[in-house]
């Protein structure tokens, strides 16, 4: 699919650094889709629930029908909201989504673990809309590692990726050995911890060793441990920067003092159930 890094999962090549949607308005998403495309990103993120897919597709749309990329070249992910679990629901969304899209996903994940249907019936169809060919690979995001588990060992087709949040401030090491159990990998949403990296003077300190910013060393240190990476910007020289990551790598006691970042407080986004329990790290 591409000549980028990439995490290369049950046969798929997925790229490492990818370009997110959340909370991106139709029209920034359709022009920032587009204008990532331009800039070199090859892997596009957005979800049901963000409203944005049809722009989504506009955005890659405009960039095909531009000669910038065939669709071939792209890896695009979507979400199954928590209120389409039900097997004829998922199913619905789907295609649903496929619809809006104006193509067929590379990745269909669950959006948010839920007790309720059961997760046999979930993942049943899940697997349903993989065979249907509604999707190319079918994944998860915001499980813990005991559901990730579960999950996959209810899922017929491997579970190619948990998208998680991931910076420097939340350690996730029991996730990402999970993550080489299931034979897996990590997408991480929020890399750049909503802007905070930008100002941490260790960041800032590791990057000018290698003329580069503090969102940079971070993006780096993050594809540099396979994990995938979706930042997500309205800006285009943001987009831009973002991606400038090839050109340089982190030693290892670069990476351990980014590492060195985490603590018990990191989590920034946290809509888990009560039902659940993210991987207690700090015992």
């Amino acid at each position: 699919m591409t000549d980028q890094p990439a995490a290369h999962v049950d046969g798929h090549d997925i790229p490492l650094l990818g370009f997110g949607t959340w909370m991106l308005e139709p029209d920034d998403a359709r022009r920032m889709v587009r204008a990532a495309l331009r800039i070199g990103y090859r892997h596009i993120d957005t979800a049901w629930i963000y409203r944005n897919e049809a722009a989504v597709g506009a955005g890659i749309r405009d960039a095909i029908d531009e000669g910038l990329v065939r669709r071939e070249d792209v890896w695009l992910t979507t979400k199954i909201w928590t209120a389409h679990f039900g097997h004829d629901a998922l199913l619905r969304q789907a295609e649903e989504s496929a619809a809006s899209l104006g193509t067929t996903p590379d990745l269909l994940l669950l959006h948010w673990p839920k007790t309720s249907p059961a997760w046999e019936e979930t993942l049943g169809a899940l697997n349903a809309a993989k065979a249907r060919g509604l999707t190319r690979s079918i994944g998860l995001s915001n499980f813990p590692s005991a559901e990730w588990r579960r999950a996959q060992s209810l899922s017929e087709a491997r579970l190619v990726t948990n998208q998680v949040e991931h910076h420097p401030y939340l350690k996730l090491t029991k996730l990402l050995e999970t993550a080489r159990e299931l034979g897996s990998s990590i997408t991480a949403w929020s890399p750049l911890a909503q802007g905070q990296v930008a100002d941490d003077a260790t960041l800032i300190e590791i990057g000018r060793a290698h003329g580069k910013t503090a969102a940079q060393v971070t993006l780096r240190w993050l594809i540099q441990q396979g994990v995938i990476a979706i930042p997500r910007t309205t800006k285009e020289s943001r987009a831009a920067e973002s991606f400038d990551v090839f050109d340089f790598e982190l030693s290892p006691e670069e990476m351990d003092r980014v590492h060195a970042l985490a603590r018990p407080d990191g989590r920034l986004g946290d809509w888990l159930d009560k039902d659940f329990r993210w991987d207690d790290e700090w015992a």
